[in-house]
């Protein structure tokens, strides 16, 4: 997959630029706070997925401004599309100027993986974090499964407002049993795509961990659930302590994953060194996921990581994605010094100098 061009006007602090990028390599390269992340940002969007920074959509208009605007052409399986993703008091995308239901609607249709220096810490944040990365990958190769976790959300929701009367009125129980139906449904269905994702994955981190380590460590990653198979007793049984914290205390939303080096858990008693590999393993095994099941590398998008890793791991980065499109984000364009080809953008002030 392949981006050749992108527009922006009023996104954050970029009045409007204009871009065409090279097939392979491209360094974004400017100062801190002068708009090279929001390059980055506007082309994750198109993934379907939400900001990698969580931001709010009223956020990516420019101050003072009503409108804002992001544009791509771009190939994907030999075939040009266009897309376009308009903000003003709601959101709304377009795919070969034909109106989309929702930005979600884009999944599968644009592949995108991005990197940036939060994700370092992937292994270390609370379990709320990997969940989110797992749903983010599962939903750019699966788009009816961003459909399921928002069914899973809105019942969770529903449940969480009721459990709390149930202390007082056990009558409310019949309105628990539609809920908790769902949330058995959806929360199941949720399970089974993250247990296939991770073992796929986990044949990939292996080979990608292996090589950063030279060979000399093996890693697994393990998907971590109270219930294996998720149903109405369970939940029925769970109400007893819920209704105490307002709160649903199984189920997918309380899930998480961990990772073993020899048989160690990293996140206990890993290095640092350790870790960061594990979650630059992470990303660039999901880019391998993506390239299995949809047949075309995503590109991949390289936000301010490199000047966090020492030079063995970039090098390891800058080879690894040496077939792939990417973008890389950087203020001294010495940290990609061992970077032979590609194309140089430098921006200040939201502009191209």
């Amino acid at each position: 997959m392949k981006v050749k061009k992108l527009e922006i006007q009023n996104f954050r602090n970029i009045s409007g630029i204009s871009l065409e990028f090279d097939d392979e390599i491209n360094v974004i390269c400017g100062e801190n706070a002068q708009g090279k992340t929001n390059i980055i940002e506007a082309l994750w969007l198109f993934s379907g997925a939400k900001s990698f920074r969580n931001t709010k959509d009223s956020e990516f208009i420019k101050f003072g401004e009503k409108k804002s605007k992001i544009y791509i052409e771009y190939e994907m399986l030999g075939v040009k599309n266009t897309a376009q993703i308009v903000f003003d008091d709601k959101k709304t995308a377009f795919l070969n100027d034909k109106k989309l239901s929702n930005t979600s609607s884009l999944a599968g249709k644009y592949n995108a993986v991005v990197f940036s220096p939060t994700d370092l810490t992937l292994v270390t944040d609370g379990p709320d974090k990997r969940r989110r990365f797992l749903d983010t990958a599962i939903g750019q190769l699966y788009p009816n499964y961003i459909e399921i976790l928002r069914s899973y959300s809105r019942a969770l929701m529903q449940r969480n407002k009721i459990i709390k009367d149930y202390r007082y009125d056990k009558t409310v129980s019949i309105m628990l049993d539609v809920f908790e139906t769902e949330i058995a449904d959806m929360g199941n269905k949720i399970i089974n795509y993250r247990k296939k994702y991770i073992s796929v994955l986990n044949n990939y981190v292996s080979k990608i961990y292996n090589g950063i380590s030279c060979g000399k460590e093996n890693i697994e990653i393990f998907y971590l659930s109270k219930n294996d198979i998720l149903n109405n007793e369970i939940l029925k049984t769970a109400r007893e302590i819920d209704m105490f914290t307002s709160t649903t205390s199984v189920g997918p939303h309380r899930d998480d994953i961990s990772f073993k080096i020899n048989g160690i858990s990293v996140r206990n008693f890993g290095s640092q060194g350790q870790k960061r590999s594990v979650a630059l393993s992470l990303k660039l095994a999901g880019a391998e996921v993506i390239k299995e099941i949809s047949g075309e590398y995503p590109i991949c998008l390289l936000d301010d990581v490199m000047s966090e890793l020492d030079e063995g791991r970039q090098n390891y980065i800058l080879n690894h994605i040496r077939n792939w499109q990417s973008f890389i984000t950087c203020c001294d364009t010495s940290n990609v010094k061992n970077l032979r080809e590609g194309k140089v953008i430098k921006i200040k002030g939201g502009e191209v100098v």
